[in-house]
């Protein structure tokens, strides 16, 4: 099936440290680095083709190396890209602990499309989203200006709120707009009213993820669902919860029903979480 997604693509830079820095000057050795694609539309766009869905992913990228890198290797992971020209690609450092712990700093932003960028992939965008059987919008501002079309094309709207926090302006047009809506436990002490309040407000999906302890779930008439997370040698945690994201509408789409959706996305981010790319299908890409 075709499924349109726009938001972010990225080009990190991952460094494993044995602890955080501390907010203090001072020195520290890595424990090791590489370079790998990033963006949390990135992710789940690569692992909806695994599952062999088309996705058609929008995103912004520059005219530079690192564009390239991400382009080619989306492409090679059996991603249709439209990919909008923009200043710079967006750069990520991410440092991270064997723990998962993870503090990412943004090097570059794309920020929002200009008005010739927009006009350029105008129909290859209409095109895209009315040939999708689901729409995901990512944070990002070119994702939550499509909102409005998205919504006109009569198609599920999905979207991924991270660590919302109940509070930041910025997501809560995506939340008004999506039938489903996920999101990380960072933010939030106890997600449970959230989630309620979600399908109280018209969704009919509302999921967080909950790291070590799997994910819990809302359905349509307000029942509770949770499993727990799936055992595994963890490498990397980057792109887990996009590949929880990617494994649930991969279910749903197949005809399962919320519980069974919920064990197939514990199951997707699990198989993530043993490669330290956003998915295992960049392995034979990029390298382990």
């Amino acid at each position: 099936m075709s499924i349109f997604i726009a938001g972010p693509a990225s080009w990190n830079r991952l460094v494993l440290l044995d602890r955080l820095p501390e907010p203090v000057p001072h020195m520290q050795f890595a424990l090791a680095e590489h370079e790998t694609i990033g963006g949390t539309s990135a992710g789940k766009a690569l692992g909806l083709a695994a599952f062999g869905h088309n996705p058609v992913l929008y995103a912004l990228l520059g005219a530079d190396s690192d564009g390239a890198r991400v382009a080619d290797a989306l492409r090679a992971g059996g991603v249709t890209l439209i990919d909008a020209a923009t200043d710079a690609t967006e750069r990520h450092l991410n440092l991270m602990t064997p723990a998962g712990e993870r503090v990412s700093l943004y090097l570059s932003a794309p920020g929002e499309a200009s008005a010739a960028v927009q006009e350029g992939t105008a129909a290859s965008v209409t095109a895209a989203m009315c040939d999708a059987e689901v729409i995901v919008l990512d944070l990002a501002p070119e994702a939550r200006r499509l909102i409005p079309q998205a919504r006109q094309t009569g198609r599920p709207l999905w979207t991924d709120v991270h660590d919302y926090d109940g509070v930041a302006a910025f997501q809560q047009p995506f939340i008004a707009a999506a039938d489903a809506v996920f999101m990380n436990a960072d933010g939030m002490r106890d997600p449970r009213p959230f989630l309620h309040s979600v399908v109280a407000g018209g969704a009919s999906l509302a999921v967080c993820t909950l790291g070590a302890d799997g994910a819990m779930g809302v359905d349509a008439s307000g029942r509770e669902h949770r499993v727990p997370a799936v055992p595994v040698d963890v490498v990397d945690t980057n792109g887990a919860g996009d590949a929880f994201m990617a494994g649930v509408l991969d279910a749903t789409l197949a005809g399962a029903d919320v519980p069974e959706a919920l064990e197939a996305g514990a199951a997707h981010a699990a198989s993530v979480l043993t490669t330290r790319h956003l998915h295992p299908i960049l392995d034979g890409v990029m390298g382990r």
